[in-house]
């Protein structure tokens, strides 16, 4: 099943890919989990895409994330015109990034400094190398299906487009590199007291995403957090929530203000940058101190703390905190989970659904999916044809069954059930 694209996008495609690898800067947007050829995109506004062939969609990506209110907020972009009139980089401190810094750790209960950089992978990176500073030691744990950036030491049984292309272990990752990484399932109590166990006083840290956006949606468990919280503390071990996804998507404080588990370091990207290219680090001041210049830790970035960036963050957690979508986002979040689940069940679809908040997946596998070998054992061709032809009904998904689904509070009820019924169509069409 797959959409006929318009002339334009086609046209397009074939000119980058002589171009760019594969036709694309970032390997999901190429369309290879579900085929055919990605669609261009001219402008985007409130809750939906408009490609350049002048076709609408209901956007269910939200920019993998980042546009919690909608695309193209006049507020938003107004700060980001006023701040680019103004030189759009100096390299030199600027009092806005001392806001957003304030705004941040206000937020996040983990973070008492902070560091801004210029994405996740930036944060994630530099978050592990603070770590292992700190405590003098080298093994960090990570746990299959989490994606946490293309970092040589995090690249190893991640999720999302590594998962989807087939390319767990990326080429050009050396065994060196990803020596002192060790791989656990998630959600597994047992794998991490063993490991600790085994490894505790060489464990510099623990880096995980609290709910998985990169197998699909796919929440932590309590007691999996309460383990993670309690074996690292007792062996002097780094808790690092890696929140780009979920950092202000599922509170204002992320999955750690959610869940009641604070972290010792948490990363953040997306939401924190509204839109533009920003990430950010952080956690207790002992820990950040470690980071030059106040300790020896190098971390450096020439756009980092960059002002459009900064403007565009600020003036977004600013709305979140002075009107926060949360309520109306999780009342959303349960009526698309259970629209997807019923639609799925009418049409003889063997399937689960998971959601935290305004993170959706439907996953093609009749059992719960917490783990990446849970995720893996989904049907990736229904998803493709489910896929393409959600995108015949004008609703645009993740181009993957491994990417959570991500929605604003610009979506309306009466989307989600748009959405709901052009799901049930295309679901009973695959039966």
């Amino acid at each position: 099943m797959h959409y006929d694209i318009g002339p334009r996008s086609a046209a397009a495609f074939e000119r980058a890919r002589q171009l760019m690898p594969g036709g694309v800067n970032s390997p999901a947007r190429a369309f290879g989990a579900v085929g055919g050829t990605p669609l261009f995109i001219e402008r985007a506004e409130g809750p939906y895409l408009f490609d350049i062939d002048g076709r609408r969609y209901l956007d269910y990506i939200g920019s993998w994330g980042p546009m919690i209110l909608g695309h193209a907020l006049p507020e938003v972009i107004d700060a980001i015109v006023q701040a680019a009139s103004r030189g759009t980089s100096y390299g030199a401190p600027t009092e806005a990034e001392s806001r957003l810094a304030e705004q941040i750790i206000e937020a996040v209960p983990s973070i008492e400094k902070v560091r801004l950089v210029n994405s996740g992978t930036e944060a994630t990176m530099s978050a592990i190398r603070v770590a292992r500073g700190a405590t003098g030691r080298n093994k960090i744990i990570k746990f299959s299906g989490n994606y946490h950036g293309h970092v040589d030491s995090l690249l190893v049984a991640a999720g999302s487009a590594a998962a989807t292309l087939g390319v767990p272990d990326s080429p050009g990752v050396t065994p060196g590199a990803g020596g002192d990484t060790i791989v656990l399932s998630y959600n597994d109590v047992q794998g991490i007291v063993d490991a600790f166990a085994k490894y505790g006083s060489e464990i510099a840290a623990v880096i995980l995403e609290p709910v998985v956006g990169n197998m699909g949606c796919v929440p932590a468990t309590m007691e999996f957090l309460k383990s993670l919280r309690e074996q690292t503390t007792a062996s002097g071990a780094i808790l690092i929530f890696d929140e780009v996804m979920t950092g202000f998507r599922l509170a204002m404080g992320g999955a750690q203000e959610r869940f009641g588990i604070t972290p010792d370091m948490t990363t953040l990207g997306k939401i924190v940058g509204g839109g533009m290219p920003l990430g950010a680090y952080g956690g207790r001041a002992d820990i950040m101190n470690n980071v030059l210049p106040a300790g020896k830790v190098y971390q450096a970035g020439t756009l980092a703390g960059n002002p459009v960036a900064v403007a565009a963050g600020s003036t977004t957690l600013k709305i979140l905190k002075e009107d926060p979508p949360y309520a109306y986002l999780e009342s959303l979040g349960d009526r698309l989970a259970a629209g997807l689940g019923k639609a799925a069940t009418d049409a003889g679809i063997p399937h689960t659904v998971s959601h935290v908040g305004s993170m959706v997946t439907l996953f093609f596998s009749p059992d719960p999916v917490q783990c990446w070998a849970d995720a893996d054992r989904c049907d990736r061709e229904a998803f493709g044809r489910y896929f393409w032809g959600l995108i015949g009904e004008g609703v645009y998904l993740p181009c993957s069954q491994f990417e959570a689904m991500f929605f604003s509070r610009t979506h309306t009820e009466a989307m989600i059930d748009q959405t709901i019924a052009a799901a049930g169509k295309v679901l009973r069409s695959l039966a």
